[in-house]
């Protein structure tokens, strides 16, 4: 089960995310409680080891300003969350970058993984970030398949259960493992990556 911490800001947050065994921590560049500018993501990417995927976030910012603003941070890989067009992702394929298509089911978006040219798929509540979960059993018989991530209201104590129904090729989370919004809570990332690996094994 792949893992990714969403929101990390500091070099704590990082080193928990790491410690934990999360297999990717996610930096937001958009406006954002959460937010975070490229050179101080820059700083903690330095020190995050390589085998950790280190993801951009993106949301309300044109793709090729995404595409600068990660080539300067020096991420692995970029998230355009929200309603990008195909041609978003079109403009970052030769970036040799890993590419992250993150949506909602109430955009009625293609649920083949790669229909945009990205490597992944995440499907989100409808508010991202507001740790709100969401039907899972929308995604019927229609589930995606592939290299897909499960977002949107999941905290230590129902992500196993949201892995039984939804049964991704990862989760993702952020508000679900803070103590007060904005503020991760470590023993929290460390629980929510432990249920994570115990349900997916």
């Amino acid at each position: 089960m792949f893992v990714k911490i969403c929101g990390v800001r500091n070099e704590p947050d990082v080193a928990a995310a790491v410690a934990a065994g999360a297999d990717a921590v996610g930096f937001v560049f958009t406006k954002s409680i959460r937010h975070i500018d490229v050179e101080e993501a820059r700083r903690l990417i330095s020190a995050t080891p390589s085998n950790v995927l280190t993801v951009g976030v993106f949301s309300g910012i044109a793709a090729e300003e995404a595409g600068e603003m990660a080539l300067r941070a020096g991420v692995d890989a970029i998230q355009l969350h929200g309603p990008y067009p195909r041609a978003a992702f079109q403009q970052l394929a030769g970036s040799r970058i890993v590419l992250v298509r993150a949506t909602t089911l109430a955009a009625r978006p293609d649920l083949r993984v790669g229909a945009y040219g990205e490597d992944m798929l995440l499907l989100d509540a409808p508010i991202a970030g507001a740790g709100e979960r969401w039907d899972l059993s929308l995604l019927g018989k229609g589930r995606p398949r592939g290299r897909w991530l499960l977002a949107g209201g999941l905290t230590p104590d129902n992500v196993a259960a949201s892995i039984a129904v939804a049964r991704p090729w990862g989760v993702d989370v952020s508000s679900g493992v803070e103590c007060r919004r904005g503020v991760k809570d470590h023993d929290l990332i460390r629980r929510f990556v432990a249920a994570a690996r115990e349900a997916s094994a």
